[in-house]
């Protein structure tokens, strides 16, 4: 399951337009209409990526109590998780082969 997740939001991650819809989403929620005029997107290229977001798991939508059809969007809070701890295992694997490294250069320096 979290390997399917971490697929997914690399997918998701890997067009630019949505890397960026995620780092103003990072800043505060926003509407559709927002998000697109930000990032000079028209309406159903903005509701692709968007659909592609909230597919992947990163981004959900709700809809204000004043009107059902404003959507809003913001970033899940576990959206990243998977991702980050990909990374950090990725991070600390190389840090340990690095280490490894050093130690052995320093042993035949020696």
């Amino acid at each position: 399951m979290k390997q399917a997740r971490l697929d997914a939001a690399l997918a998701a991650l890997a067009e630019p337009q949505r890397r960026r819809a995620v780092e103003l989403l990072s800043e505060r929620p926003r509407r559709a209409g927002e998000l697109a005029e930000a990032l000079g997107l028209s309406a159903p290229a903005m509701s692709r990526h968007l659909k592609a977001l909230k597919a992947s798991g990163l981004v959900e939508e709700e809809h204000p109590d004043f009107d059902a059809r404003v959507r809003v969007y913001a970033l899940r809070r576990d959206g990243l998780s998977a991702l980050k701890d990909w990374v950090e295992r990725a991070e600390a694997h190389w840090s340990r082969q690095l280490a490894s490294f050093k130690a052995h250069i320093e042993k035949d320096d020696a």
